[in-house]
C-alpha cells in the first residue's frame, strides 16, 4: 500500500474554515487540472469522501477531506488503482489497521493556495499541446520515425495538426522501443489490438456516456480509466508469462 503524506497539522487545520466544493476544486486542479464537480460528486457517492453538510444541504469540505481526495486522485493517475482497492486502503487507515507488512496511506495536506510542500508545479500533461517539432524534440523520436507512425496510424495529431499528452506518451513509447532495434513496423499490432479494445470498451461505456446526468457521465469516464488499467495489467501479465520459457523461469 502506499505510504500517504501527513495531513495538515491539527493547529493548522482549526485556522482555516471548512471549504465549499468550489474552492475545494479550486485547491485540487492546481495539481488535477482535469477534475470537476462532477468528480467530486462521484467519489462521495463512492463513498470514498464524507464531507460535512450544512442545514441548507451545502457540501463543507475539511483539510482531512482534501487530502483524503488528494489521496484517491493520486492513487488512481499514478498507479491507475480501481476504486475498489483504493476503498479498501483507505478503510484500513479509516480502521487503524497496523497489519505487519502494510502501511497506512499518507494523507497529502496542501496549503493556503494550493501548494505540496516538497512539490514543484510542473505543467500537467492533460494540458500539453505540442507542435510537430516539440514533440520530436520532447520524446526523441526522429522527424522520419514520426511521419512513419502517422502513416501506420500508431499516432494519429489532433486537428489541426497538435499533438496531445497521450501523443507524447507514444511517442516516447516508441523512442525507447527504438533503443532496442524494434521499429514502427513492428507495432503495428498495437494499434489493431487497441482498437479491437476500444470498440469492445465502448459498448460497456456508451449507455453511461449517453445519458445527460453528469454522475453518470463522471461514472463513464471513471468505468473507461478503470477498464484501461485492467487491460493494461492483463496485457502486461500475459507478456510476462509469454516470455518465461524464454527466460528460463
Amino acid at each position: 500500500m502506499n505510504e500517504p503524506a501527513a495531513s495538515m497539522p491539527s493547529g493548522a487545520a482549526r485556522s482555516h474554515p471548512l471549504m465549499s466544493i468550489g474552492e475545494v476544486l479550486g485547491q485540487l486542479r492546481v495539481e488535477f487540472p482535469d477534475v470537476t464537480i462532477s468528480k467530486l460528486r462521484f467519489l462521495e457517492a463512492e463513498g470514498l469522501v464524507e464531507p460535512q453538510r450544512t442545514a441548507a444541504g451545502y457540501r463543507k469540505y475539511s483539510w482531512d477531506d482534501v487530502a483524503r481526495l488528494r489521496f484517491v486522485l493520486t492513487a488512481q493517475r499514478d498507479q491507475y488503482l480501481p476504486l475498489r482497492v483504493i476503498r479498501e486502503q483507505l478503510a484500513q487507515w479509516d480502521g487503524g489497521d497496523e497489519t505487519p507488512g502494510r502501511q497506512r496511506p499518507t494523507l497529502v495536506a496542501v496549503g493556503p493556495g494550493g501548494e505540496v510542500p516538497g512539490r514543484s508545479v510542473e505543467e500537467p500533461e492533460s494540458q500539453v499541446r505540442l507542435g510537430r517539432a516539440d514533440l520530436v524534440a520532447r520524446s526523441g523520436i526522429a522527424e522520419s520515425t514520426l511521419g512513419e507512425l502517422e502513416r501506420l496510424g500508431v499516432l494519429v495529431p489532433d486537428s489541426p495538426g497538435w499533438y496531445d499528452a497521450d501523443a507524447l506518451i507514444i511517442a516516447r513509447a516508441v523512442a525507447g522501443l527504438a533503443a532496442y532495434g524494434l521499429e514502427p513496423r513492428h507495432l503495428r499490432g498495437y494499434r489493431s489490438s487497441a482498437d479491437r479494445e476500444v470498440g469492445l470498451f465502448a459498448q460497456l461505456v456508451a449507455p453511461l456516456a449517453r445519458q445527460s446526468d453528469p454522475a453518470a457521465r463522471a461514472r463513464a469516464a471513471e468505468t473507461a480509466r478503470e477498464l484501461v488499467a485492467l487491460s493494461q495489467q492483463l496485457h502486461a501479465a500475459l507478456v510476462r508469462v509469454g516470455l518465461r520459457s524464454t527466460l528460463g523461469r
